[in-house]
């Protein structure tokens, strides 16, 4: 299980007192990283990764100030970033930049073409013939400096003749031979270089495997889970030896933070991909393989006091991606006990809250939430509050606050 930690509810009272106190003087809504945690988190994934690299996925903190933070711990190598326009800003920094969806951007691939730096630090993903054959297009071949290429490999489970389909629809690479089809393919175009092979086991890393998450169907998502580990890695292993024989690849990535230490027995695995753990948004508090230290919250105002046992927030609907529904909301986290009402959720411009703490709140109290999805809490905000022994020690840009927006 690693180094997970329940906070108990005396610990969180004193870390949103503590987050209180340390931004006093800020007029909500902003958003805030208690650094404590964070650290502690790098800890639980460096812990459960059983020695292998953990590969720094940047869309979990669209951050670069906390980026670095996370690379300069012990563990963490590389970057997993997830557009290539992205990728090519941050390689301006970063040594080791794998882009982890295929990119159609002509322009952006111009750019990374022209540039022997960056064509050395950033790592392009291929899944098809018909991905070979844009960037062919959109790219002449330089002599003597090969674009580099990983091959995903299609990790969802799998049933009944695929009638059955568990897990992201992600790449139409599924089979050992279908792997070894596409190195042959990539070995003989000029100006590519098959470098590493990647899968994503969304069906373990990303499905909430707790009782008090899954319901009556934890028991199922659980077996599910251990036959898909099973298959998966028999397949992995398969698919790694068949491009072997082709082309010496540096790395195999695989997992997510919630799977890192069944990745991590995969022995076919060279490095792991993580980063939501760092923030551990509220969907981990479905997961029983890893409990991180929640780390990352937002603070937003009361502003209307409607009737007993119900303030109103202003905004707050922070909505994340996903398949819709109530999991995808923010998480109240302070004052205790506090939930949505059903007809109207959290919403763009207000978000009415119910509960007996609701009766102790005055105009302008706080009320402090965690975003159901890591990264994308930055896409809110232009800076984060890192906070440290009760006090703000620096404010830093997000993404957006540096001027990007990657979609």
């Amino acid at each position: 299980m690693g180094l997970e930690t329940v906070p108990s509810l005396g610990s969180r009272e004193r870390l949103f007192t503590e987050l209180d106190r340390a931004t006093a003087n800020l007029q909500p809504p902003f958003a805030a990283v208690e650094l404590g945690a964070f650290d502690t988190n790098a800890a639980i994934l460096r812990r459960n990764a059983l020695g292998k690299p953990l590969r720094l996925a940047s869309k979990s903190l669209r951050c670069r100030a906390l980026m670095r933070r996370a690379l300069a711990q012990p563990g963490f190598k590389g970057i997993l970033a997830y557009t290539l326009p992205e990728a090519l800003w941050l390689a301006e920094e970063f040594d080791d930049v794998v882009v982890a969806y295929p990119t159609a951007n002509t322009d952006a691939l111009r750019h990374l073409a022209g540039d022997e730096e960056l064509a050395r630090r950033v790592t392009l993903m291929v899944d098809s013939v018909e991905h070979l054959d844009h960037l062919r297009r959109a790219v002449e071949p330089v002599p003597g400096r090969p674009l580099r290429l990983c091959l995903e490999l299609d990790m969802s489970l799998e049933l009944f003749g695929g009638r059955v389909h568990i897990g992201a629809y992600r790449s139409p690479v599924r089979t050992p031979e279908q792997a070894l089809a596409m190195a042959h393919e990539i070995d003989k175009r000029p100006g590519v270089s098959l470098v590493g092979l990647m899968g994503y086991e969304s069906q373990i890393a990303g499905v909430q495997d707790g009782a008090g998450a899954a319901g009556l169907q934890y028991p199922l998502v659980r077996l599910m889970q251990r036959f898909s580990r099973v298959e998966l890695a028999e397949r992995r292993a398969a698919a790694v030896a068949a491009i072997r024989s082709v082309a010496d690849i540096e790395f195999v990535n695989g997992g997510g933070t919630g799977s890192v230490a069944s990745t991590a027995a995969d022995p076919s695995v060279t490095e792991i991909a993580a980063g939501s753990g760092l923030y551990s948004p509220a969907l981990f508090d479905g997961y029983r393989s890893i409990r991180p230290l929640p780390a990352a919250f937002f603070a937003v105002p009361v502003v209307r006091r409607p009737r007993k046992g119900v303030v109103t927030a202003l905004g707050g609907g922070w909505t994340a991606s996903g398949a819709p529904g109530w999991d995808r909301l923010p998480k109240p986290a302070f004052p205790s006990g506090l939930s949505y009402t059903r007809t109207e959720g959290a919403g763009e411009v207000q978000t009415p809250l119910r509960g007996r703490a609701a009766d102790d709140l005055a105009l302008g109290s706080r009320v402090w939430m965690r975003h159901a999805k890591a990264g994308e809490l930055a896409e809110r905000v232009n800076t984060l509050q890192l906070v440290a022994a009760g006090r703000i020690v620096d404010e830093v840009p997000t993404y957006r606050g540096e001027g990007f927006a990657f979609a």
